[in-house]
């Protein structure tokens, strides 16, 4: 284990979106990288490493050079054998091994990791089986690219190839009119949910709507008798953050339906952004939460034709927008398969 070369504290450095070297943190996400910063490149860290929150246990494996942020420990490899292919089973052990510590802890000192035992598959002769790791984790990911694989060509997502409409759609969304509507004119009244307290929740597959991002806002499977909203429809919770469900739920009385279960589903979807941008701005929290009554007040722009929203084009701008997201997954499932093949 080493210490960073030099620590980068976040406030006086100018961090960047894009950059050469990443800026590795504290955070729970994106690989510890808050962004880039163009610094002094003898101050990097080697890349193969695993960067360490010393007092947060977030752990990521960092390919290339980097520079670090406070209390981040390099880990750097003795043996030979250690690289991305294998990085992630040392990783998930590793999580386990300090799944008692948390944010802050007291007792998460250099010691403590210094002496920090996990466990790892070894051969006869006690070392570390990094063939039996290798295996592993390639069958754990060919399995699941083949789940992805039949995923996508079940549901007709492997065509990423626009057409000449969803060309012109991108093209032209510069030079869109557009107009204010309410809601409640558009969709008629929206509609609360009702309560439902966690004590009284029967288990089952319904998926019950609360308030809140964690899993988009889905708190529970339920069985209990409650009203059913449709699919294609959107919900707003107490804080204003609409959400598209592609799937049929129930939901609390802090969430508020929109009925747009007429729509085609690519239109809905749009929708839900004009939504989120009029309602998600900070007017409404705790003390002041957004209800189906404020969704009927609630005025949205959307591009329009002849004075009338234009959904044609928006089906067809989503449309496009979700084939260049996922071109990429695609390429990535294909070049996964190709790869395995080969091996």
């Amino acid at each position: 284990m080493e210490s960073y070369k030099k620590r980068f504290d976040a406030n006086k450095v100018e961090v960047l979106k894009f950059g050469e070297y990443p800026y590795v943190v504290r955070m729970g996400s994106n690989n510890g990288q808050k962004g880039f910063i163009n610094e002094d490149v003898e101050f990097l860290n080697d890349g193969n490493t695993i960067s360490f929150g010393q007092d947060t246990a977030t752990m990521y494996y960092q390919e290339k050079p980097y520079f670090t942020g406070d209390k981040i420990k390099i880990l750097k490899p003795k043996e030979k054998r250690f690289k991305k292919q294998n990085a992630q089973f040392f990783i998930s052990t590793m999580i386990k091994s300090f799944s008692s510590f948390s944010w802050g802890s007291s007792s998460f000192n250099v010691n403590i990791i210094k002496n920090q035992k996990i466990s790892l598959p070894v051969k006869t002769d006690k070392k570390i089986d990094f063939d039996f790791i290798e295996n592993y984790l390639f069958e754990l990911e060919k399995e699941r690219i083949d789940k992805l694989d039949l995923y996508l060509n079940e549901n007709g997502l492997n065509n990423y190839d626009l057409t000449e409409k969803e060309k012109q759609s991108l093209e032209n969304y510069k030079d869109l009119k557009w107009s204010d509507f309410n809601l409640e004119n558009l969709y008629c009244k929206s509609t609360r949910g009702r309560r439902l307290k966690s004590e009284d929740r029967i288990s089952g597959t319904l998926p019950f709507v609360t308030a809140g991002e964690a899993d988009e806002g889905v708190s529970d499977f339920i069985g209990n008798s409650v009203i059913v909203f449709p699919e294609n429809t959107i919900t707003i919770d107490m804080f204003g953050s609409a959400k598209y469900r592609n799937y049929k739920y129930g939901g609390d009385d802090h969430i508020a339906v929109v009925h747009t279960d007429k729509l085609q589903k690519f239109a809905s979807i749009f929708l839900t952004t004009a939504i989120h941008k009029s309602s998600y701005n900070g007017q409404f929290n705790y003390g002041r939460n957004f209800y189906a009554k404020d969704a009927d007040v609630l005025n949205i722009s959307l591009p329009v034709k002849n004075q009338k929203p234009d959904y044609d084009f928006m089906e067809t701008f989503i449309s496009a927008i979700h084939k260049l997201v996922i071109k990429e997954v695609v390429k990535y499932v294909d070049k996964k398969i190709a790869d395995s093949k080969k091996n």
